[in-house]
C-alpha cells in the first residue's frame, strides 16, 4: 500500500476527470489525519527500548534497528545497556524494560532461548540468520614464526613462555567479556584442551583488551585470544583462527552460569563449536504493544559480510554506529522495505 506522500502527486492533478479522485484522495488523507490524532482507530505504538550487549555487532544493529524504527515506521526507540541474561528476563517480562535482543549467538545462548523461546514463549526470533564462526585466534606471524597452528600447540612449556605478557611465569588467553555465553563456552574450552596448565584465561572487555591486542601485534609478541566472525578483527589485523576438531554433539555438554552455579564441574567440550546461526530477539509483547515493530523484527534479515563491513567502519575508520547505519539504509532501501513487507 502506497503512503500519503506516495499518493500527493496525484492530488495536485488540474484535469477536469481528476476532480472525484482528488476528493476521494482528500477524504481518505483527512480520514488519516484525523486517525493518527486520535480520532479515529489507530493503535498508539508503545516506545521500543532495544538492549545493547557489549560486544560492536550487536552495539551496531542495536542502532539499525533503532534508526529504522524511528525513520521508517515513524516510532520511538531507545538502546539500553545489558547483559544477555538482563535483556532476556525483561523481554520475558514484556512491560517495555528492554524489547530487544539485536544478536543472539546460537548455540551460544541456547539456554536462554531454551527458557524464552521454547519454553515461556515470551521471546521471539528473526526469520531471518547470519552465520558467524568463534574459536581462538593468534596473530598470524605467530603461525609463521612459531607453528602455532592448532589449539593444542597453546598447551605446552613453548607456549607458556611465547603468551607470557605480564612476565609472572604463565601465558595468557583472553576468552572474552564478563557475561558473554562465549566467554564461560571458552574458559571449559582451555580446561578441557589442557591449555590452562600453561595459559591462564583471563576475561575483561572487548575494548580493553583489543587495545592490548594492537600493542602486542605493534611489538610482534605472542597473543591468544577468543575471536569469532563477522568482526573487524580479521579486517583490521593479519590473525588466523586455530584448528580445532570438528564439532561433535557428543563430545560438547556446556552448562552455562545461569543455569548452574556448579557448572564448570558440569561442562565438558573437547571439540570446536558448530556454526553459529545469529538472530534478532523480541518480546511477543510487542504484537500487540507495537505491531508494526514486531513484524519488522519478526522479518529483518542479516548476512556476514553487511555485519563485518559495518564493524570494520565504526572500528578501523572511527565512525559512528548511527552514521554508518543510516548511510546503509539510505542506500539499500529495498532490504528495508523487504524487512518492512513492503
Amino acid at each position: 500500500m502506497r503512503s500519503a506522500h506516495a499518493l500527493a502527486p496525484d492530488v495536485h492533478r488540474s484535469t477536469s476527470r481528476s476532480q472525484p479522485m482528488k476528493k476521494s484522495i482528500y477524504s481518505l488523507l483527512l480520514i488519516a489525519a484525523a486517525s493518527l490524532a486520535g480520532g479515529g482507530s489507530a493503535i498508539a505504538q508503545d516506545k521500543v527500548m532495544i538492549g545493547e550487549p557489549s560486544w560492536p555487532g550487536a552495539k551496531i544493529i542495536a542502532n539499525l534497528i533503532q534508526t529504522v524504527i524511528t525513520t521508517r515506521l515513524g516510532g520511538q526507540a531507545a538502546i539500553v545497556p545489558g547483559t544477555n541474561p538482563v535483556i532476556f528476563a525483561a523481554m520475558d517480562g514484556g512491560k517495555g524494560d528492554i524489547d530487544v535482543h539485536p544478536d543472539v549467538w546460537l548455540p551460544n545462548q541456547k539456554s536462554l532461548t531454551d527458557k524464552y523461546v521454547d519454553g515461556s514463549k515470551s521471546v521471539g526470533l528473526s526469520k531471518g540468520a547470519y552465520e558467524g564462526r568463534a574459536g581462538f585466534c593468534v596473530p598470524t606471524y605467530m603461525v609463521k614464526d612459531h607453528k602455532i597452528k592448532s589449539v593444542y600447540d597453546l598447551a605446552t612449556p613453548d607456549a607458556q613462555k611465547l603468551f607470557d605478557a605480564d612476565g609472572d611465569g604463565k601465558g595468557e588467553i583472553w576468552v572474552g567479556a564478563a557475561g558473554w555465553a562465549s566467554t564461560a563456552i571458552h574458559q571449559v574450552k582451555v580446561r578441557d584442551y589442557g591449555i590452562g596448565d600453561f595459559l591462564a584465561p583471563t576475561r575483561e572487555d572487548e575494548a580493553v583488551f583489543f587495545s592490548k591486542l594492537a600493542a602486542q601485534i605493534g611489538k610482534r609478541k605472542g597473543v591468544a585470544f577468543y575471536c569469532y566472525t563477522p568482526h573487524y578483527v580479521h579486517k583490521q589485523f593479519d590473525v588466523t583462527m586455530l584448528e580445532e576438531p570438528a564439532f561433535n554433539a557428543a563430545k560438547y555438554k556446556m552448562v552455562q552460569p545461569n543455569e548452574d552455579a556448579d557448572w564448570m564441574a558440569k561442562s565438558k567440550i573437547t571439540v570446536g563449536d558448530a556454526p553459529k546461526s545469529v538472530h534478532v530477539a523480541y518480546s511477543r509483547s510487542l504484537e500487540r504493544r507495537n505491531s508494526q515493530a514486531a513484524k519488522f523484527l519478526s522479518n529483518i534479515k542479516l548476512d556476514t559480510a553487511m555485519v563485518s563491513e559495518w564493524t570494520r567502519q565504526v572500528i578501523v575508520e572511527k565512525k559512528e554506529p548511527a552514521d554508518v547505519v543510516k548511510a546503509w539504509i539510505s542506500a539499500n532501501p529495498k532490504i528495508v522495505d523487504s524487512w518492512l513487507g513492503l
